[in-house]
Order: structure tokens, then C-alpha cells, then sequence
């Protein structure tokens, strides 16, 4: 791209789509669209206006949108009336029919949407699922009723957060939000809120809509919506209030409620009692804002519990009571009385002598009057070319102990199969990697007889495993040679074992015996045992290199054990330390096994017995054949210069190859395991000292402490792989 296009990229509108659903929420909304309307050459606002805008009985409240000059691209008639459950879920599905072809012909590239409301959610999910992205006002705030669920689901659908507290900033995180995507602005209507109690005409409103003879701090202002998980308890407390407002005999302004489900019973309550023809009241429908904010800043007291009194009438420190359980969990100023258990009148008339004609002192918990410009500059900054999907930021989860019934009665288990060259050995291996019971029989010469054995084992281990109260997962199979891990085969054998290239291991055992199987090369299962049971535990990258009959080993890189494109990877026996040396098994030379591995000490035992170089006083060997790297071992420990030798030149070889490898894949730990790696771990670790750069020189070389490594990690890919849960 030039560098022209770019600086039209960069220079492009923003087109936002700010969709409001009722008076409240436009309150919030509008200082935000006179923003951006007042930016044309950064923003493209489009207006959608739905919900109880529309509605004549609400107020038609749309028309305070067109005389504050804003052009009203869309009405959605979106509210299926009856002001009950059923209603309200009729009127989100009857949005969602009708919200895509809006959003689907305004395109736009951010929309704003605000708040709890049932309208709100309809829109957050049409528009989650056309892939536009959205800005989502209020977010992390705890009220409660159906709100908080509604409020908390809108959060998960929302790209970017605008919130109004530190408190709502931290719940969002809690809730694995992306912090950089969360903005602490303050609440955008106290941009206004905190000038507006300045006006000089303040009294020409209180007189318009409460008389003439009411005077500044000597009326109510009520406001009280149903709360949709209680019904019931809504009415009650509606009609209470009616009654302690009655007996108070102060002048009061009443809002209707709004549109949720027990609105209709409210009003229902409010005409029987005749509020509407009381010499007190004054009922209404709506107020617009900017006139509903001076009567509440100068009002004697606000009682109900619209969010609107534990929120904007702090900032003019105006006394409040709030009734029931509809605002549970917000923050509120010391402005506020609660009256949490409203089950009598008396409560609540006591409630209006403490607070009536008091005054506060002014609360900026939700803001400081700076939000819009926070907000403008936060749209701004979001980059288009960034990837649409959220990603979530999950905490650290401690590992949970299931109580499902099969956990609680069984012990989750594993058969390890382990191939050699001489036995062939089966185990029941538990979660922790305790070897509840094992089996072994020599290793057949045929492939068929090899199955036939394999099967018999693992047969009779599962009928033990019934008695020893474990539940067997699946199988896990070790072998020497190269594996393909996926298909279950082994591709290419060891000498040892006849007859096993080109062998699908899985197929005849997972038949058999109707249970998932997984097969992998010795050296990876060594791997795999530190890492689940052993020193490897926890660590992100290590090798393990095993030392026995043969050279083999494992690596693990980024918690994931190496395979590589052809599954040889980790054939450390055969990395090559001399240009000349002795004939190693794979036909080359110098390799690490044909100096390291046990046959390779093998090999020279017997060649200084023949040379009678091997025995000193207190070794005796009554047949040649007999002679092993166990006598060579032992022969050095007597003060055999040569068998010290024969080890020295194994250990420096293996130690030479092991620098290889910790500057290849540079490791922070080095596992030794095998029968003979605690007579390496010394020289090795001398051979790096002295070899290795400076960057590698104090990686960690230990010797295992596992017994069995092949068969624990044979049980390890089961107990890992069977029990894993993914979401």
C-alpha cells in the first residue's frame, strides 16, 4: 500500500451508530452524539432510535431526540406491548427480526449502546453476530433484578468498554475482559450534571411543572420501577410509597414507570389510588432532561428506586431514599438512605423525616464532568485493522477435583505398555503415577505373537483393575524405533525387536479391547514421565536423554513434546561427536551410542576381558560372555586405568553431544535417565563447564528419580489426553 492510501486509511470517518431505546438511556447517550456531531471531519454519527421512544403512552420521548436537532436515521418499532415477561422476550426477538437489515445498510464501524436494557441486549446481539463492533456504556456495574444478567451478558458481546467507576472497571476484568479495551470515563451525563444546577431559570421549571406556590427544596420528585424478578414485591412497595407520599403532604412530581414487565400493574396501582386527580401529585409521563435534572437538583427529596437517585442526584447532593432490592450493589454517596426491606409504610414515611430538605455534599463517584472527551478520543484509538474476535483474559485456574460419582468410587488409571528388547511389561499406573500393579513375560519373536501377548496382558490387567478399584482411561504404548504418534504406527524398529516396522500398534489393541490407545517412541515416553511426574514438571522447555541399552531421549519445547516433520526428532543417540569413532548400530560412525549406550560398553568390556585388561583384584567373571557394562562399571570403581578410561571417553562423548543440544534448542533443564545415568551426570556436567558458551554453561543437569519412565510415560499420554476438557 502507498504511502497516500495509507494516510486515506488513517484519515477515513468513523462511522458510529448510537442507538438509544428510551429516555433514560438518551440521557447518558445525547452529550456523546453532540460529541461526535460536533467533529464531522473525525465522525459519522447515525441515529437509531427503537424501544419506548416510540411508544405514546412513554411519551413518544423520540421527539426531545429531533429538537435537540439530532436526524433520526432509523425508528425501529420494536415493543410488543403487555408489559410482562412475555412481552419483554416478544420484543427482544421482534428487535433481532428487525435490527439486521439496519445494521446491514448503515455498515457502521463502531456501535454505542448503553446500559441493562432488554432493547440494549437485542442490539449488542444482533451486532455481535454481523461482526460490527461495539462500544458498550456502564458495563461492570452491580444493581440487581434481571438487570445485572442482562448488563453482564451485553459486556461479554461488547468490544470496548466506556465505564462510569474504578469499582465497574475492575468487575469487567474479574469478568476476563481485555484491560487495554476498558476505559474509565466517568458517566457522560455528568458533563452536564455538574454545570446544570447553575441555570438561572431553574424556578420557571419547578413553577411549570409543580405550580406556582412550590418553592426550591420543598417538593418530591418519585420515580419507581417494577423490578422483574419480584413482581409481587414491586406492587407492594409501589403502593406503600403511594400512601407514605400521601401522608407526607408534600407537593411531588411522579414519574410513570418504565416499560418492563409489572409496569402496567404500577400504573394500575397509581390510577386506583388517584394520584393522577390528587391535589399533590403531579403524574407524568416524561420530562426532558435537562429539565428533569434542575428538578431534581433543587427537589426537597427523591424517593424510588430508578437508578437516577443513587447515580445523578448526587452530583447536586440532593437527598435520596431508595426502596427495595432494584439498585442492590451500586455506589452510592452518602446522599442516599436505603430502604432495602420497604414492607411497611411507616419505614418508608420515617425514611422521608430523616431526608426531607436535607442537604449533601456533592458526590463524583460516577464522574467528574470530563467523560465525553475521554470517550471521543477512546473511539479514535481504535484501530479497524485489528482482529474483530475478543479474546478473553482468563486468570490462572487451580486444577478442580471433580466430584462426578466415577471419581469419587473409581480411581482414574492408565495401562502403560513397554516394549524391550528382551520383556515386554504392562502396568495399571494411577493418576499420581503410582504403579498399582504390573506384569511382565518375555517379548515374543513375532509380530503376531507379540499382539497376541500384548492383548492377554492388558486383558488381565483390566479384570485387576476392577478389584483394585481403578478405572482404566485408555491405553498407553512405549516402543523402541521410530513412531508416527498420530496414526498409532511404528514406521521403523530397533534391532532388538523383530518383526515391528511398519506396525499399526493402535488398531488390533484399540479393537481388542474398545478402548482409545496412544503410542509413542521410548525416549518421547521418558520425556513425557518427567513432565507429568518428574523433574520436568512445570517446566515449559527441557530434554531428557535416556542412557541404556541404547542412547534415546525427548525433548519438550514450549510444554509440547517435539516430534518433528518425519517423527525423528530427538534421536539424540544418533547426533555424531567424532568424525571417526566405532560402528554405530544406524551404520554410521561416532555417534554418542556407539561411545555411551550400554551395548557400547558392552562392546569394550569384553574387549579388554580378551585382552585380560579387565579384572582386578576382587572382580571375577566366569564366562566371558557374561562380561557387561556392569563389570566395566565395576572395574573402574576398583582402579582399572583402562575401564576409567572406556568411562571417561563414554562420558565425554554424551557430555559433547548434550552441549550440541542445549545449543540448539537451548533447554533449561537437562534430565538424565536410565540405568546408567548416574554414572554420566558427573562428567557430563564437567563437559559442559568446559565446553558449552557461557549463555548454556548453568543449565541444570539432574538425574531422574522415576523408576519406570517408559511405562509412566505411556500412562501419561492417556491420563493426560483422556481426562483434558477443552473450551
Amino acid at each position: 500500500m502507498t504511502d497516500c492510501c495509507l494516510e486515506n486509511v488513517a484519515r477515513r470517518k468513523l462511522r458510529v451508530c448510537v442507538a438509544t431505546c428510551n429516555r433514560a438511556d438518551y440521557s447518558k447517550l445525547a452529550p456523546i452524539m453532540f460529541g461526535l456531531k460536533s467533529q464531522p471531519e473525525l465522525f459519522e454519527l447515525e441515529v437509531v432510535v427503537l424501544g419506548s421512544h416510540l411508544i405514546d403512552d412513554y411519551g413518544n420521548t423520540f421527539r426531545m431526540i429531533e429538537q435537540d436537532e439530532f436526524d433520526i436515521g432509523t425508528k425501529l418499532h420494536t415493543i410488543v406491548r403487555g408489559e410482562d415477561e412475555a412481552a419483554m422476550v416478544e420484543s427482544v426477538g421482534l428487535a433481532l427480526v428487525k435490527l439486521p437489515d439496519m445494521l446491514q445498510r448503515l455498515a457502521p464501524d463502531v456501535l454505542i449502546v448503553h446500559g441493562d436494557r432488554f432493547d440494549a441486549l437485542a442490539l449488542a446481539t444482533a451486532a455481535a453476530l454481523m461482526n460490527i463492533r461495539i462500544l458498550h456504556l456502564e458495563g461492570g456495574e452491580v444493581s440487581g433484578t434481571i438487570d445485572d444478567s442482562i448488563r453482564h451478558a451485553i459486556s461479554k458481546l461488547a468490544h470496548y468498554h466506556a465505564v462510569c467507576t474504578r469499582s465497574a472497571e475492575r468487575h469487567l476484568i474479574a469478568m476476563c475482559e481485555d484491560h487495554s479495551r476498558i476505559l474509565l470515563a466517568g458517566c457522560p451525563s455528568y458533563d452536564k450534571l455538574l454545570s446544570a444546577h447553575k441555570r438561572d431559570d431553574y424556578a420557571d421549571i419547578i413553577k411549570a411543572w409543580l405550580g406556582d406556590s412550590v418553592k426550591e427544596q420543598d417538593y418530591i420528585v418519585a420515580l419507581q420501577h417494577p423490578v422483574t424478578t419480584d413482581i409481587k414485591n414491586s406492587i407492594k412497595i409501589y403502593e406503600l410509597m403511594l400512601d407514605a407520599l400521601m401522608s407526607f403532604n408534600k407537593k411531588t412530581l411522579i414519574l410513570f414507570p418504565n416499560i418492563d414487565a409489572g409496569s402496567k400493574e404500577l400504573v394500575r396501582v397509581l390510577r386506583r389510588k388517584g394520584v393522577e386527580q390528587h391535589p399533590n401529585f403531579r403524574a407524568v409521563k416524561h420530562v426532558p432532561f435537562d429539565q428533569f435534572i434542575q428538578l431534581v437538583a433543587h427537589a426537597g427529596c427523591m424517593v424510588g428506586n430508578s437508578s437516577c437517585g443513587v447515580r445523578e442526584a448526587g452530583a447536586f447532593g440532593t437527598p435520596v431514599i431508595n426502596l427495595g432490592t432494584r439498585q442492590t450493589g451500586r455506589e452510592t454517596g452518602e446522599n442516599v438512605l436505603h430502604v432495602r426491606d420497604a414492607d411497611t409504610q411507616n419505614k418508608i414515611y420515617h425514611a422521608l423525616e430523616l431526608q426531607f430538605g436535607k442537604r449533601y455534599p456533592c458526590s463524583k463517584i460516577y464522574g467528574d464532568g470530563n467523560a465525553v472527551p475521554r470517550i471521543l478520543k477512546f473511539l479514535q484509538s481504535i484501530d479497524m485493522s485489528e482482529p474483530l474476535q475478543k479474546t478473553f483474559c482468563f486468570p490462572t485456574v487451580w486444577e478442580c477435583i471433580s466430584q462426578d460419582i466415577d471419581h469419587i468410587l473409581e480411581m482414574q488409571s492408565a495401562l502403560a505398555v513397554d516394549l524391550g528388547g528382551t520383556n515386554l511389561r504392562v502396568a495399571i499406573v494411577s493418576m499420581k503415577g503410582k504403579l498399582v500393579k504390573k506384569y511382565t513375560q518375555p517379548n515374543p519373536k513375532t509380530f503376531e505373537e507379540r499382539i497376541e501377548v500384548i492383548l492377554s496382558m492388558c486383558k488381565q490387567a483390566i479384570a485387576d483393575a476392577v478389584h483394585q478399584n481403578c478405572r482404566v482411561l485408555g491405553v498407553g504404548v512405549s516402543t523402541g524405533g521410530r513412531v508416527n504418534p498420530k496414526e498409532g504406527v511404528v514406521l521403523d524398529s530397533t534391532k532388538l525387536i523383530r518383526e515391528w516396522a511398519g506396525v499399526n500398534v493402535r488398531t488390533p489393541v484399540s479393537s481388542a479391547l474398545h478402548l482409545p490407545v496412544w503410542v509413542d517412541n521410548d525416549g518421547n515416553c521418558a520425556a513425557l514421565a518427567e513432565k507429568k511426574f518428574g523433574h520436568g514438571k512445570g517446566m515449559e522447555n527441557f530434554v531428557t536423554v535416556i542412557t541404556g541399552t541404547g542412547i534415546g531421549g525427548g525433548i519438550i519445547q514450549h510444554g509440547e513434546l517435539i516430534h518433528g516433520s518425519t517423527f525423528c526428532a530427538a534421536e539424540l543417540g544418533h547426533i555424531m561427536v567424532a568424525l571417526e569413532g566405532p560402528e554405530c548400530s544406524c551404520g554410521s560412525h561416532g555417534c554418542i551410542e556407539a561411545f555411551a549406550s550400554g551395548l557400547a560398553l558392552q562392546r569394550e568390556a569384553k574387549r579388554l576381558h580378551d585382552e585380560d585388561l579387565l579384572l582386578v583384584e576382587g572382580m571375577s567373571v566366569s564366562n566371558k560372555e557374561q562380561v557387561n557394562a556392569a563389570d566395566l562399571i565395576h572395574a573402574a570403581h576398583l582402579g582399572n586405568s583402562k575401564a576409567e578410561a572406556v568411562l571417561h571417553t563414554a562420558g565425554t562423548a554424551l557430555g559433547v553431544g548434550i552441549v550440541n543440544i542445549l545449543h540448539t534448542v537451548n533447554p533449561s533443564l537437562v534430565v538424565l535417565s536410565g540405568i546408567l545415568a548416574k554414572h554420566y551426570e558427573g562428567p557430563v556436567c564437567q563437559v559442559i563447564r568446559q565446553r558449552a558458551l557461557s549463555s548454556a554453561r548453568d543449565i541444570r543437569v539432574v538425574t531422574s528419580d522415576l523408576e519406570e519412565p517408559a511405562l509412566l510415560g505411556a500412562a501419561s499420554m492417556v491420563l493426560d489426553y483422556a481426562t483434558r476438557r477443552t473450551y
